[in-house]
């Protein structure tokens, strides 16, 4: 029998065995406030479907409340909170920033989750850890307006905090890893998008610091990077040392199979996430068959671009992990 590792080791490979591996992730609001509760509910995800990698998707803030950041749960389909106080007001407040160790207690929870699941879980089945690159970070502990204008005019002030904040991310990944919680990272970049940052603005404040976050996790066998948002500076993320890119392939370019072509990487996606939410079974299937033309089935994850939102019908959610049957 097939296991979920030896399908995820085929697609990296380029080749895949019984069939490719598929895999969704979503939030868990409200049960997102807790390790043991977080890890319940992931643990019932995986239950009900079966997929061939567990991310798990804690809240936002889990990386940054121990700053002092605040978020709230106000009913958001993709299950994400709003910030409810920031920390970053001023330009100076970025030097203010200490470094955080894994046993901050909000930290340490999202370790003692992992646990949990890594207990629970059979060992052939990958467990990834979402992990925000730093100038994500960054937006949410200032606002994404604020960030920009600082880093604009401020940006040595704001350097300082990224490098803070992608030191404070690589003690965890090391934690993490050190105590063979997880295999991989599931690592979100957001600010690749050309309606947020000039090329160059996202090659000095995001990809500097991405490498140097990416630096902790190269041991890890299955990390997988989520390249967020519209027109997006794919070529600025092809060369990272991830095993696979996960990006909104159904509405921006590149697709599937010009991704492919411009990376080492494996590919993550193929799903359309309102179609997940809005479409039939009938037509996920047809995006399936789509994705696995493109690819002809090789160096392909099937997933969606982004988290499923937390309205998408079951019948839907099984309809996908059917159809890798067939």
């Amino acid at each position: 029998m097939t296991t979920h590792r030896e399908r995820i080791e085929a697609a990296m490979s380029g080749t895949y065995l019984d069939r490719p591996p598929v895999a969704l992730w979503r939030h868990f609001p409200v049960d997102d406030q807790s390790p043991e509760t977080l890890a319940a509910a992931t643990l019932n995800w995986q239950r009900v479907y079966d997929w061939d990698l567990v991310k798990v998707t804690p809240a936002s803030s889990f990386c940054l409340k121990d700053w002092g950041a605040e978020d709230a749960w106000e009913g958001a389909a993709e299950g994400t909170r709003r910030y409810t106080r920031r920390i970053i007001l001023a330009p100076e407040d970025w030097t203010q920033l200490p470094v955080l160790d894994a046993e901050s207690p909000h930290l340490a929870a999202q370790l003692k989750c992992l646990s949990i699941l890594r207990a629970e879980l059979d060992p052939e089945t990958p467990i990834l850890q979402t992990v925000f690159s730093p100038l994500a970070q960054a937006k949410n502990l200032a606002g994404g307006e604020t960030l920009l204008a600082h880093l604009r005019k401020k940006p040595d002030l704001v350097w300082r905090g990224l490098d803070v904040i992608a030191e404070s991310t690589r003690r965890f990944i090391r934690a993490a890893r050190t105590l063979g919680l997880i295999d991989g990272i599931f690592y979100a970049v957001q600010h690749a998008q050309a309606q947020l940052l000039t090329r160059d603005e996202f090659n000095e404040f995001g990809r500097a610091f991405d490498l140097k976050t990416l630096e902790s996790a190269r041991s890890l066998w299955c990390n997988m990077l989520h390249l967020h948002g519209e027109n997006v500076y794919f070529s600025s993320i092809s060369d990272y040392p991830v095993h696979f890119i996960n990006w909104h392939d159904r509405d921006t370019a590149p697709n599937l199979a010009e991704g492919l072509a411009r990376t080492r990487a494996s590919a993550c996606g193929g799903l359309r996430r309102e179609t997940l939410v809005y479409g039939s079974p009938a037509a996920l299937r047809a995006e399936i068959h789509n994705a696995l033309e493109q690819t002809n089935g090789e160096r392909l994850l099937v997933g969606t671009g982004c988290v499923v939102e937390v309205i998408a019908p079951h019948g839907n959610l099984m309809a996908v992990r059917k159809a890798m049957e067939v």
